[in-house]
């Protein structure tokens, strides 16, 4: 039987490289050949156990471009547009299925049965891996015709969750004061959003220069670094917004100290999303007084509908040639290198880092 490499988690903090079988498509599914597969800081909280207990062994990888090798039976992507073998596709990693309250009456993912990893003993759609195996039921879609894959690579999963943020909790506005806190890929894709919306200011805060200047590429008009102590950062940005402070504060820096800076920041009126910290469980403090005399709204999201990523792909096709997408992938690493991928993502080293197949180890 014909095998492929895959990076597994074992179990936390353990990563292996296995051959596992390439097993032709489910009737409604497919069979593709990655071309790249982004690593997500959210891996990081997985193969550090701070994410929660997995239905380990699983294959590392839930952002994935890939190439078609075979299709079960269909020849239409999950908009009805017409595949073929050797078409790119982009798909949204969580198989739902579509036949519970969640999906048909909410409308919401994740869905009551959710499946997010599979065991890398069976057919499997991580994407830190030679092929990927999309079952029936998880969307995919075809790459616009002259779309560069990187671009769309490049913003990875935190394109779609940003655009599922402010669906659920209100787009940014023209003329709104916008904080971003973090310059990873989450933060950057809200950079990106914001400045397309017609914000008046996007102000970055993060402790990297390089992902500082990446952000000021995508769009940001002020940047501020965490060397700065709360207090002076605090300062810098109501400089910047006025008295009543800023009207849209996005948390996508993943750490848990981020949450009470976020909502003493957020100033009158304002809206606090919270995107980033999906794997740092814990709790921290903040005064209830502070959301009722500003009068804030405080939410969240996670967990992108397959619509989110449909439109995160054109999104970013559409502004390849206006905006450096594709160069924000900064290190690929091959498949025996996740490991050095993931703590390099762990250490703040790469704006984006990507698995890519054709790679020989370092």
């Amino acid at each position: 039987m014909q095998t492929g490499r895959a990076t597994v988690l074992v179990e936390p903090n353990r990563i292996e490289t296995w051959n596992v079988p390439i097993v032709d498509p489910e009737p409604g599914g497919a069979l593709v050949r990655l071309v790249v597969g982004g690593v997500c800081g959210s891996d990081v909280h997985l193969l550090s156990g701070e994410a929660g207990v997995m239905p380990f062994p699983i294959i590392l990888g839930h952002e994935g471009i890939g190439r078609i090798e075979k299709l079960g039976g269909i020849d239409k992507d999950y908009a009805g547009v017409p595949v073929k073998p050797g078409d790119l596709v982009y798909w949204s990693p969580i198989a739902a299925c579509h036949r519970c309250y969640s999906c048909n009456v909410l409308d919401e993912t994740p869905c009551d049965n959710s499946r997010f990893f599979e065991d890398a003993k069976k057919p499997n759609w991580g994407s830190y891996a030679d092929f990927a195996w999309l079952p029936n039921g998880l969307a995919f879609f075809k790459l616009p015709d002259g779309s560069d894959p990187l671009a769309v690579a490049a913003l990875g999963c935190a394109l779609p969750t940003v655009l599922r943020g402010f669906d659920r909790c209100g787009p940014v506005r023209v003329g709104e004061t916008v904080v971003v806190q973090g310059a990873g890929p989450v933060g950057l894709s809200a950079v990106l959003v914001a400045a397309q919306a017609g914000a008046r200011d996007v102000i970055v805060v993060d402790g990297v220069d390089q992902r500082l200047d990446v952000a000021r590429s995508l769009g940001a008009t002020a940047t501020i670094s965490l060397k700065d102590n709360p207090e002076e950062r605090r300062r810098k940005i109501y400089d910047l917004t006025g008295p009543a402070g800023p009207t849209l504060v996005v948390e996508a820096a993943g750490v848990l100290p981020a949450f009470p800076e976020g909502v003493d920041l957020t100033g009158i009126h304002g809206r606090y999303i919270i995107l980033g910290l999906w794997g740092a469980i814990g709790t921290q403090p903040i005064s209830p007084r502070d959301m009722t005399t500003k009068n804030l709204t405080i939410a969240g999201a996670t967990f992108p509908k397959p619509k989110h990523y449909y439109l995160a792909m054109h999104l970013a096709a559409q502004l390849q040639e206006k905006v450096p997408l594709a160069g924000l992938v900064s290190h690929r690493f091959a498949i025996e290198d996740a490991p050095k991928a993931l703590e390099a993502v762990r250490k703040g080293q790469v704006v984006k880092a990507v698995i890519d197949p054709e790679l020989a180890p370092a």
